[in-house]
């Protein structure tokens, strides 16, 4: 019998509750004070995904650019950006919860931030693999407070981000059992490169620096395990 991913469930509870709590801040606050959260936010996203990519090696650097161009055409080509705008419009007309506005941005950026971290893979396997809890209950917390100062700003699209977080999250502590030899530290080393990189280009479109499509990027976090996982034996022969 297979175990539930209890630190994913607390993981989406303090999600919750961190974005009711944005979306009470949302309405106290006036917009000086939201703009000025968000460029604060911007930053810190910025120095994070920087730190995330800095950290990968030389040699593989080939896979991580072709994980990014892939993800992109592919993302481009089936629509993410659209469908994220279809949720949007969606989310208008049905629930009248907080403010609606930048619902797809808003679950964008949630997204990445809670499903795109080295510490949603790293501790997903640790639960799965020793039930070991510890990595999940910190990350549990640092989102309930990033989730305040993104819901604040983006309403409720934040929430919405615990659907694929219980998917990608709670799937990983599923299968860790199975899929301990996968994890190699070139396949983690990659999985943190391009969740920085999306950080980044995150940051710059929060602080309206550049507006990067990154919806349509988010394969890429899918295609660089594939590559990774191809190409390990012939192209990443270190750190196995």
């Amino acid at each position: 019998m297979k175990k539930l991913p209890v630190g994913t469930f607390i993981n989406m509870g303090t999600i919750v509750i961190g974005t009711l709590i944005g979306l009470l801040v949302q309405q106290v606050f006036p917009e000086s004070i939201q703009t000025i959260t968000l460029l604060a936010v911007g930053l810190g996203i910025l120095l994070i995904g920087a730190k995330m990519a800095l950290k990968l090696p030389d040699e593989l650097w080939i896979v991580f650019l072709l994980s990014l161009i892939i993800g992109g055409v592919f993302g481009e080509l089936i629509g993410v950006k659209p469908f994220l705008d279809s949720c949007e419009i969606f989310i208008r007309e049905n629930i009248s919860i907080g403010q609606k506005k930048k619902f797809g941005e808003g679950l964008i950026a949630a997204f990445i931030l809670f499903c795109a971290s080295p510490i949603t893979i790293i501790g997903a396997i640790e639960e799965g693999l020793q039930n070991k809890k510890d990595l999940l209950f910190v990350k549990s917390l640092l989102d309930g407070v990033m989730s305040i100062a993104l819901a604040s700003v983006y309403g409720i699209g934040v929430m919405f981000a615990i659907i694929p977080l219980l998917i990608i999250q709670g799937g990983f502590t599923q299968i860790a059992g199975n899929a301990k030899s996968l994890f190699t530290k070139n396949v983690l080393a990659l999985i943190s490169a391009v969740g920085g990189v999306l950080l980044i280009a995150l940051s710059l479109k929060i602080m309206d620096i550049k507006d990067i499509p990154v919806g349509n990027l988010l394969p890429s976090l899918f295609f660089v395990v594939l590559l990774a996982w191809s190409f390990n034996k012939i192209s990443l022969p270190k750190g196995r």
